[in-house]
């Protein structure tokens, strides 16, 4: 079942019903009709519809807002902001796609003239999660039906409004029906659908779990696939000039979507020699936000995703402070209704606690104290995850240097960890496999065809 049950009040508000097996197949055979026409459909046709998907997006942006606020207690301030960034990645492929799709000429030995040419493979399916349910959908759909790649979308089981909302603005743009199709599928279901001849590929944003389980079925039917996993990113402090600006740094990129981010700083490894000020700073800026009602401009942040979400991260801090770690901030859930918990801020972790290993996806920091820079990139390179990572440091060498030790797939210098539609975003190890948005986004599911004429012919 897909339900929509606030996590600010714990109040069911709708729910919808899960696809039939004949539905399912129906869904299967439009997508696989769908692909033939639109793979033929001209690049500059495809452009247009995804500015036009963009432009709808905008003006739709405060009923979009409240369906996300609604569906998994996204402020309305981080909502408006996902859809901005949203409208930035349809705009991006419309704008950059013909040019991304090029023929790429080669130089060969062997006479004649050589060249790749980048064409669509068929039928996707994406399965999506709750955390950005806009934003995650955007950096599937739009380079992927840039090629001429046509769409099955699976989401979250908590997010059906956002993405009926989705499927609408795709009718409304122009976009044929068959082209991108949302489903509410099961997980038995979506299992059959990755075996299907009709599906080519699969994308997964989701949980280590998801990951593993889809790329195992994808793997038996010799399938593409695309795993943006879960993160434990270190944010790695060896110096500073101005540590309360860092510590505040450090406290946003722990708190955007009330931590809720794979991609969120949650490994605070800091130097000896600043460790005492920095922990006293960054717990004084965690201690800023403050949760409640996510309609408020006043809240900085929303509840988590649900009573089960907060339950986990409950139970992780609840282990470390069991096992001697110091609670310097927060610790317990906030009184009421609510999927709310207080902003943590964890130290003296060790490697028989969960949160040691384990992703903590909610407004819990970890800081641990270390000797120098070997030590911090020893410590980062210990988590089983690889997403992204930050280094501070006045010694640019030095930041390279730690940059290019870190077993990640990004990151950011002296600054908290961003992102732009233009800016290829993945990670390493059990952070998943494959790169999403920027020009390395549009290559994931494509045919690279080899076309070779003989001299004479070109």
């Amino acid at each position: 079942m897909y339900q929509v049950v606030n996590p600010a009040t714990g109040k069911l508000e709708n729910e919808f019903p899960t696809a039939t097996d004949a539905e399912i197949s129906e869904v299967l055979d439009r997508a696989a009709r769908g692909y033939s026409s639109w793979r033929r459909t001209p690049v500059s046709e495809r452009a247009d519809i995804l500015r036009q998907v963009a432009k709808l997006y905008r003006e739709r942006r405060d009923d979009l807002a409240a369906i996300i606020t609604r569906e998994m207690g996204k402020t309305t301030a981080e909502a408006k902001g996902e859809l901005a960034f949203t409208v930035g990645i349809y705009r991006y492929y419309a704008d950059n796609g013909a040019d991304l799709l090029k023929d790429q000429p080669l130089s060969s030995n062997t006479p004649g003239s050589a060249w790749v040419r980048k064409s669509s493979i068929g039928a996707l399916l994406g399965i999506m999660p709750w955390n950005y349910p806009y934003y995650q959908v955007a950096r599937f759909a739009a380079p992927n039906l840039m090629i001429g790649n046509t769409i099955i979308l699976k989401h979250a089981p908590q997010c059906p409004e956002s993405a009926l909302a989705m499927e609408q603005i795709f009718r409304d743009a122009g976009l044929p029906a068959d082209a991108y199709i949302n489903v509410f599928a099961t997980n038995e279901q979506v299992a059959g659908m990755i075996a299907d001849p009709r599906i080519a590929g699969v994308s997964v944003t989701g949980s280590e779990r998801a990951g593993s389980a889809v790329a195992a079925v994808a793997g038996q039917n010799l399938k593409k696939v695309v795993l943006e996993l879960g993160g434990s990113d270190p944010f790695i402090v060896l110096d500073s000039a101005n540590l309360p600006a860092v510590a505040k740094a450090a406290a946003a990129a722990r708190m955007e979507n009330g931590g809720q981010a794979c991609n969120a700083s949650k490994r605070m490894i800091v130097a000896d020699g600043v460790y005492d000020a920095f922990i006293e700073e960054f717990t004084a800026a965690m201690a800023t936000y403050v949760t409640g009602d996510p309609t408020d401009p006043a809240t900085s942040y929303g509840p988590l995703s649900s009573e089960q979400a907060a339950r986990n991260l409950m139970e992780q801090i609840d282990d470390a402070r069991s096992k001697g770690a110091t609670v310097h901030l927060g610790g317990h859930r906030v009184d009421g209704p609510g999927a709310f918990v207080e902003p943590t801020v964890l130290s003296g972790v060790t490697p028989e606690m969960r949160a040691y290993t384990e992703e903590l996806f909610g407004p819990a920091a970890v800081v641990y104290r270390v000797a120098g820079a070997d030590q911090a990139v020893k410590l980062a390179n210990s988590s089983s995850y690889g997403l992204g990572g930050a280094v501070f440091t006045s010694d640019d060498a030095l930041a390279l240097d730690v940059a290019d030790r870190l077993d990640v797939g990004m990151v950011w210098i002296n600054q908290a960890e961003g992102g732009g539609p233009e800016l290829p975003f993945g990670g390493t190890k059990r952070s998943g496999v494959g790169r999403e948005l920027g020009p390395l986004g549009i290559d994931e599911f494509v045919n690279k065809k080899l076309i070779h004429t003989p001299p004479g012919d070109e």
